[in-house]
């Protein structure tokens, strides 16, 4: 490969993408300029697949619409002006959904490289959008019914979010099978640990992008859920499956608060606004059976640990931190690393919910109880700071869980915590610091009405 100049890339190129039924293997092709071809795989496992013309033709919009997601792993490496298709056109709803997905999911990595990408990635949209009324999945719709089997497949990212998913499915009656994408020997293990068939979907990424970084290509955070999510869908019309669940919680939709630039929504990707865009694009164009939603969008993150806490089933399996699930691997030994932001609020989330002892033992050691940590919970507090670039909850879930803890006998000595009541919570009134009203189920959903009657029960109890 000859030497890689970001500032000399015009156009970045969607080349081509195919779909092998006989072996699973997804391809997706993509070049800069005239440049050598980057193509990424997408292995479904279960081939040969038999697909009927219906559900082979909702496998290729389905296939199409990865393929241009899945292209900001390598549009990132340039950020080029000119976009072009080389071997398929879409249309006006197909170009705007996409174009939302670069711009939102790419805000954290525009303003860490210091970027302005508003109305810089532009698809050519050649095709009219298709007349409102026909076909099944509602007003716009012209995707066909494929009568797919009431099953979910549920993404697992071996944290607690996707457990309280998959228990609550279970509890409900809804057969599932656990999902994830990699090879995460930590995902396995979880995803093994909770009995239910699994399905493991192998993403191979063009082996040239780590290149590209080595020869100072443009790098950073991408909207990877987003990028799951076609996956996944992609999975579900290979499968013949009707439902492709995330574990994503309403505080997803908040991003940190910077000064001067406004919101930055690391996470925009498992937010309301994605989830509502990508599941109602999947039932207009590409099968009007498929449901695409979040099991846990009406609760807050709080309200996700208190349900976690109800059993310790997986407290010896499960990991949220982060540094743990790096691209280029993970150290399974120590499943937390007690440092990071999502090990200090998974800790704090967890605390107000479960006997202190039993977390200090799935932690290996009392978080709140080190001074050294006051920098990242200032963090998450958002007392002279701002929210963390991490999948972590709002600042007033934060606050509120330390000052009920601040309340508890076994943790209001805990030097973080009188740290907080001290120096934190007095600049802070009363009602803005109760955990109850944090805990109550609220906002849109994409949740099957009968499915989520059922849910609200469990989750109340």
């Amino acid at each position: 490969m000859t030497a890689f100049d970001k500032d000399q890339v015009s156009r970045f190129r969607f080349v081509r993408c195919d779909f092998a039924a006989d072996t699973g293997v997804a391809r997706l092709v993509y070049a800069f300029d005239d440049g050598s071809e980057l193509t990424e795989t997408v292995t479904v496992p279960g081939a040969p697949f038999q697909l009927d013309d219906e559900r082979a033709a909702a496998v290729q919009r389905a296939l199409q619409l990865l393929h241009l997601i899945a292209g900001v792993s390598y549009y990132k490496a340039a950020v080029p002006a000119q976009v072009s298709i080389d071997s398929y056109a879409i249309d006006a709803a197909t170009a705007a959904l996409v174009e939302t997905v670069y711009f939102n999911g790419l805000g954290e990595f525009a303003y860490r490289n210091g970027l302005n990408l508003r109305d810089r990635f532009k698809l050519p949209a050649l095709l009219p959008s298709p007349a409102s009324g026909r076909g099944a999945g509602g007003e716009g719709s012209f995707a066909p019914n494929l009568n797919l089997a009431h099953h979910a497949l549920v993404a697992i990212g071996g944290g607690k979010d996707s457990l309280v998913s998959i228990e609550a499915l279970r509890n409900a009656g809804v057969a599932e099978t656990v999902t994830w994408i990699g090879g995460s020997q930590l995902i396995r293990a979880c995803a093994e640990r909770t009995g239910l068939p699994t399905l493991n979907i192998v993403r191979t990424l063009a082996p040239e992008l780590f290149e590209l970084n080595r020869q100072g290509a443009w790098n950073g955070h991408i909207p990877v859920t987003a990028v799951n999510s076609a996956i996944m869908v992609l999975a579900a019309v290979v499968q013949g499956v009707d439902q492709v669940v995330f574990s994503n919680e309403r505080s997803a939709s908040y991003g940190s608060q910077i000064a001067g630039t406004g919101e930055v929504n690391h996470q925009w990707s498992k937010g309301w606004a994605f989830e509502k865009a990508f599941g109602e694009y999947v039932q207009q164009h590409i099968a009007a059976d498929l449901n695409y939603y979040s099991l846990l969008r009406p609760l807050s993150e709080l309200a996700v640990a208190r349900q976690f806490a109800k059993t310790d089933f997986y407290d010896a399996h499960f990991s949220s931190c982060n540094r743990n699930f790096h691209i280029l691997g993970e150290r399974p030994v120590n499943r937390w690393c007690g440092v990071c932001p999502k090990c200090h609020f998974v800790f704090l989330a967890l605390a107000p919910f479960m006997p202190k002892i039993r977390l200090v033992r799935i932690f290996g050691r009392n978080l709140l109880d080190d001074m050294e940590q006051a920098g990242g919970y200032d963090a998450l507090l958002e007392f002279q700071d701002h929210k963390p670039f991490e999948c972590v909850g709002e600042g007033k879930e934060s606050r509120a869980a330390m000052a009920t803890l601040a309340t508890r006998p076994d943790w209001k000595e805990d030097v973080l915590v009188k740290r907080f009541a001290n120096l934190i919570q007095p600049t802070l009134s009363a009602d803005e610091l109760q955990i109850e009203p944090l805990l109550v189920f609220d906002g849109e959903h994409r949740i099957p009405a009968v499915l989520w009657e059922r849910l609200r029960a469990n989750f109340a109890a």
